[in-house]
């Protein structure tokens, strides 16, 4: 019923930038925070970061903060990850994800706060 498709993602050398984005269609998403999540090659998903319904809060995983920064158009149901600074570890498939009631939980990083998901995008950086 809900879909959240990502894209923009690509190949980029290290220090470069990129910009994904995942749009959403079948419903609305009022009241839903936005998150990103990752995995790399040979590992589990991983939280990247996460922004409320009015944007006026966002929540980064350590590695993350000060390259990348994320962002929400409600108008166009699109959901941004600006990456700067990128790194070889930062090569992975990057996910989006919506929940209800992410900053209402101690734990906003977990992917079991997370209702409906995206299929990925590839995000590979090169040294």
């Amino acid at each position: 019923q809900v879909q959240l498709v990502e894209s923009g993602g690509g190949l980029v050398q290290a220090g470069g930038s990129l910009r994904v984005s995942c749009a959403a269609s079948g419903r609305t998403f009022s009241g839903y925070a936005m998150g990103w999540f990752r995995q790399p090659p040979g590992k589990e998903r991983e939280f990247v970061a996460v922004i409320s319904w009015s944007g006026g809060s966002t929540y980064y995983t350590d590695s993350v903060q000060g390259r990348f920064t994320i962002s929400r158009d409600n108008a166009k149901n699109t959901v941004y990850l600006q990456m700067s600074s990128l790194k070889p570890e930062d090569t992975a498939v990057y996910y989006c994800a919506a929940g209800r009631t992410i900053f209402a939980s101690t734990t906003p990083n977990k992917p079991a706060e997370y209702d409906y998901w995206g299929q990925g995008t590839q995000v590979t950086v090169s040294s």
